[in-house]
């Protein structure tokens, strides 16, 4: 079955913006009558019809925005979902949350959930296997605003709001190597996201400003409490083992600490370990972990602001912002 024209083949063939396209579609004035001529002429040649599910979109509201959340049990993303929500209702909004418990599949079904609940706009954290955007495309065709959130993707017409991943891991690698660490393993998510390649460049950096050599041998695919335990249980059995260990989130990092207990490793005096995100179990664990606190409930409610402000401009044609907060380096027991 031939896939139907959207405005986006249209803006890719004349290089110009997905905005552009749909105002010269529209005969608005601001586009000049040359680039108009030419995006009709592209449109009947490529027999673009504008889709109608799109159109009744556009002109009807429901007060409801939509949230897609890799995992609502990760404390991280609570924080923001209660952020979020606070934002939401005091502006009348009602929030339909969707989980896509990190397969893109689920998160592909979730979108066309999403849409034919007809929500003003969408905010996302797509899944860990999620390498096609196609399905958020969908929602810019059909001009429903996308905020994406924690999890980015560059070049895409939708606003971003993240936190300082490069920074925040530059600051626990740096803590780990002034506390007198010089082999220091990194515990990472897939690099194909951008947090990921945020935090291992950070880490990376962190290594370099303080003279030690990057090893890849020390870096390993891990961002779960089973993989850590799994992991850990080899990394840390090594004659050359590492002596301080960053994990780009908390609930890794308390798996190395329950594997080194299980070993016979002391945490902080023969193994020094940080985590990142600051959650509940940070605090509770012992020792108490040091880990990056990303702010959650702030990283919510910005998120939340931006698209109520998309939703309430009614206009697609905007420059997408990228918002990035700031971390911190809360210090316990752990390192």
């Amino acid at each position: 079955m031939k896939r139907q024209v959207t405005i986006k083949d249209i803006a890719e063939k004349l290089g110009i913006s997905i905005s552009t396209v749909s105002r010269a579609l529209k005969d608005h004035p601001d586009i000049s009558v040359k680039t108009r001529q030419a995006v009709k002429e592209l449109a009947k040649l490529l027999n673009y019809k504008p889709n109608l599910i799109a159109l009744n979109l556009k002109h009807s509201t429901t007060n409801t925005i939509g949230l897609i959340v890799p995992e609502v049990e990760h404390h991280f993303f609570s924080k923001i979902i209660n952020g979020i929500e606070d934002v939401a209702y005091e502006n009348n909004y009602n929030v339909l949350v969707v989980q896509s418990n990190e397969s893109y599949m689920r998160e592909v079904l979730n979108t066309q959930a999403l849409i034919a609940n007809r929500v003003d706009g969408v905010l996302v954290s797509f899944s860990k296997e999620t390498q096609d955007y196609s399905h958020f495309q969908q929602m810019v065709d059909y001009e429903i605003p996308i905020v994406f959130y924690d999890r980015t993707i560059e070049g895409f017409h939708a606003d971003s709001v993240m936190v300082d991943d490069f920074t925040g891991a530059f600051n626990a690698v740096n803590h780990l190597v002034s506390r007198g660490c010089k082999r220091i393993a990194l515990y990472s998510s897939p690099q194909h996201m951008l947090i990921g390649l945020n935090r291992f460049e950070g880490y990376k950096s962190a290594l370099e400003k303080n003279g030690i050599p990057f090893n890849k041998d020390l870096v390993y695919a891990c961002d779960t409490f089973d993989s850590a335990m799994k992991i850990s249980r080899s990394v840390l059995k090594k004659q050359d083992r590492p002596d301080g260990i960053f994990a780009v989130n908390d609930i890794t990092a308390i798996g190395v600490m329950k594997t080194a207990r299980q070993l016979g490793i002391k945490v902080p005096e023969e193994l020094k370990i940080v985590g990142f995100e600051n959650s509940r179990s940070s605090s509770i664990c012992e020792p108490e972990l040091t880990s990056v606190d990303q702010f959650g409930y702030e990283l919510g409610k910005k998120s939340a602001e931006l698209l109520l402000k998309r939703i309430k401009s009614d206009s697609f044609d905007y420059k997408p912002e990228s918002l990035k907060l700031k971390t911190e380096l809360i210090v316990r027991g752990s390192s």
